[in-house]
């Protein structure tokens, strides 16, 4: 739910749109307090291998 209301969306479609960068983000760059400020990919031990293997 805060990725659906933090931003008034004109429709469905869009806020839909946004949801995989939303959850980029989310996963990927913000900060975690519960592990150190990490966010929760860090928890994950990868390669450059495995970088750009999620990524394509």
């Amino acid at each position: 739910r805060e990725w659906a209301y933090a931003v008034a969306y004109p429709n469905s479609d869009t806020r839909a749109a946004e949801l995989p960068r939303w959850l980029h983000r989310y996963n990927w760059h913000r900060p975690y307090g519960s592990l150190n400020s990490k966010p929760p990919i860090s928890r994950l031990a990868l390669t450059q291998d495995n970088l750009l293997r999620l990524h394509t």
